[in-house]
């Protein structure tokens, strides 16, 4: 008998982020019940949780808007108490601005926040101490719109994703020096295999070509050995978000479109959750999610994907092992518009 997917959940909760909220909004991971929301700065972006501290890390990148059309970049991180709800502390990181994206390596207490770059220097990696919640240093990545960041289990080497860049930059975490550059059409999100052979990236960002122009949508596979791309996943649609579970499931989020020929104009369709096997490179099932995904995290266990869309506000909740959805978080629990930066916290021990 097929085990029920939320067994042995019971504590844990699923934080969602509402970037036009803007709020965080906690969820019972069982029952997907509505704990409650916690307003932070405009607009929050993404959320990585330090289960040592036991904090909530929230990046808050621009004032209003998006990448390219913003009203101003912002420059904190909020940290959150997730057990009371709370707001422990805003952390500036000025002159840094627009922080993004956020890896976690919490054997050394590290947090790795990318931020964007200005007339005068490129974009880079800010090293956190994550027990004084203070920065340590910066990286540079060579590159203007670094945006997404992830970290081998050994927390020895980073990659980052530059939206324009044609290149992904790989950071050494020990020397705190960019050392490679692996070439790319532009990059969205990226997870890197647990035993750090191989990094996975969503390519082309779509905002440098048209549809109907530049290379095909795929998953970039890179050889971290040689930093070199060794193989494409394809994709029938630009991806953004990737994850890569505990149990070696690749997820891609692929943003879709269709035509309206009565307005002879482009309109946002639904979305496709799309599972590869890390291992085989094989695509083992696709699962239709909400508007435009943004974020994909999981379960400790991998058995169960979250997928937030920030276009109809949802978050999709999958059963991996079936490829069906359990349910859909709507915007009552976390705000009209914006569905964002999500997170998974174990019950405390």
């Amino acid at each position: 008998m097929q085990q029920c997917p939320r067994a042995g959940r019971e504590g844990d909760v699923l934080a969602v982020v509402s970037q036009s909220g803007p709020s965080v909004s906690f969820f019972d991971a069982v029952s997907d019940q509505h704990l409650g929301s916690l307003e932070t700065l405009a607009e929050p972006h993404e959320l990585c949780f330090d289960p040592t501290q036991r904090l909530l890390w929230c990046t808050t990148t621009y004032r209003s808007g998006f990448y390219h059309a913003n009203g101003g970049r912002r420059t904190e991180l909020t940290v959150i108490d997730p057990d009371t709800r709370r707001i422990v502390e805003v952390v500036d990181l000025a002159p840094e601005h627009a922080p993004h994206g956020l890896a976690l390596d919490a054997a050394r207490g590290r947090l790795y926040v990318t931020v964007e770059g200005s007339a005068d220097r490129p974009g880079g990696v800010v090293v956190i101490d994550t027990r004084t919640r203070r920065p340590l240093g910066r990286i540079d990545t060579d590159a203007p719109g670094s945006h997404w960041v992830a970290l081998d289990t050994a927390g020895r080497t980073g990659y980052v994703a530059n939206k324009e860049a044609p290149f992904v930059s790989v950071l050494d975490l020990e020397r705190g020096s960019l050392t490679a550059k692996v070439e790319v059409p532009g990059s969205e999100g990226l997870a890197v295999a647990a035993d750090g052979s191989q990094a996975f990236v969503a390519s082309p960002y779509r905002g440098s070509f048209s549809a109907a122009e530049g290379p095909a949508p795929g998953i970039k596979v890179i050889d971290t050995r040689t930093a070199s791309v060794v193989d494409t996943l394809p994709l029938e649609n630009a991806a953004m978000p990737m994850h890569l579970t505990s149990t070696g499931k690749l997820l891609a989020g692929e943003v879709r479109a269709e035509y309206d020929p009565v307005s002879r104009t482009s309109r946002m369709a639904a979305g496709r959750l799309t599972v590869f096997s890390a291992d085989t490179r094989k695509q083992v099932g696709q699962v239709e999610v909400g508007l435009c995904p943004l974020t994909i995290t999981s379960s400790p266990d991998g058995r169960i994907a979250y997928v937030a869309c920030y276009a109809s506000s949802t978050v999709e909740v999958v059963d991996l092992e079936t490829l069906q959805s359990l349910t859909r978080l709507d915007h009552a629990g976390f705000g009209e518009s914006g569905a964002h930066g999500l997170a998974y916290l174990p019950r405390p021990a």
